[in-house]
């Protein structure tokens, strides 16, 4: 007899806040300096301590930026597969994050030849505008080409080419932070600072949480949605712009991620099985940053003191998963 939907639904999301409870302390334990967890609990409450500069600056920032720009870039992933219906849409896949990269990269050296110091928020915004651009040249291959296959393999050409002039520009860009630029365009959550939390938390916050229900009619269908009185044409735009803004977080602060924003929203399905939103988002949220999580302490530790980027990781990961998808979906149809 199949579990309550219910009781399932409870019991994923305990499963989930516990996985995400044991890798944050994990994380804080971990590095190239081993804490007890006796030790960091008493820095943590007393914020004093040998070690409290390393746990206060250094690992809490990373593990709070690997919680909300994963979590960011799960939902992303998720409202992008609402939107184009297609089970492999995600913001790294459609060239968005690398959109986002290239941007963020050429205005990152502009300031620094100047040196100036960027923003947070002047940080977003550069993203953002790559992230629009590359989602606008999506949309309007989309409209050209129905085919959604055709459409991926678009968005993955236009993620290249974003990627090839970033790496043009940073090869020759002449600057002391250029190993920096370096490791940002390979995708790291090292060098988070508590002023960048402080921004992109609201961010975050407000984007995940504010389409749950018009998303749940989209879904049934455009007619359903119009009769529960959502504008569809409104709310696809609110739902690109939502998408661009978490992915271009995500590149502003972290750079590119790759596969998070595919492989976890399926992953959450499977768990839950189900793919109402109201239940996808948080789910969607938690996945992503107890996903994140784990490749980053991979990524730290594995090969320290050498420290991998993020994304060789989440691709060690989810390509795996992508490819499950995609061979259980021809199977299906077959």
């Amino acid at each position: 007899m199949k579990p309550q939907p219910k009781m399932r639904y409870a019991g994923a999301f305990a499963v989930l806040l516990a996985l995400l409870a044991v890798l944050f302390v994990w994380n804080v334990n971990s590095g190239s300096l081993h804490l007890s967890v006796r030790e960091v609990a008493q820095i943590l409450l007393t914020h004093s301590g040998d070690n409290a500069v390393i746990v206060w600056e250094i690992r809490l920032p990373r593990i709070f930026a690997a919680i909300l720009l994963g979590g960011a870039l799960s939902v992303s992933g998720f409202l992008l597969q609402t939107f184009f219906a297609n089970p492999i849409a995600g913001p790294f896949v459609l060239g968005i994050s690398s959109g986002a990269k290239l941007t963020v990269a050429l205005t990152m050296i502009s300031a620094l030849s100047c040196g100036r110091v960027l923003g947070s928020a002047v940080m977003i915004t550069a993203a953002f505008a790559g992230a629009m651009l590359s989602m606008g040249f999506v949309l309007l291959i989309a409209q050209r080409v129905r085919q959604m296959p055709l459409l991926v393999v678009s968005g993955v050409m236009i993620g290249y080419i974003c990627s090839a002039v970033t790496d043009f520009v940073i090869t020759f860009a002449e600057d002391s932070n250029i190993v920096n630029l370096h490791n940002w365009s390979m995708g790291s959550f090292s060098g988070i600072s508590w002023d960048n939390i402080r921004v992109m938390t609201p961010v975050v916050v407000v984007c995940v949480f504010l389409l749950s229900k018009p998303i749940g009619a989209y879904q049934l269908g455009e007619g359903y949605a119009r009769s529960m009185g959502v504008n569809i044409a409104a709310f696809r735009v609110v739902l690109i712009l939502l998408s661009s803004v978490l992915s271009a977080c995500v590149a502003a602060f972290a750079g590119p991620i790759s596969f998070v924003g595919i492989a976890v929203p399926h992953l959450a399905k499977s768990l839950f099985g189900t793919a109402k939103p109201i239940l996808m988002i948080p789910a969607c949220f938690l996945g992503g940053a107890g996903f994140c999580l784990l490749c980053d302490l991979i990524a730290r530790t594995v090969f320290a003191p050498t420290e991998l980027s993020i994304s060789t990781v989440t691709a060690l990961f989810g390509a795996p998963v992508v490819i499950y998808i995609m061979v259980h979906r021809k199977s299906s149809r077959g």
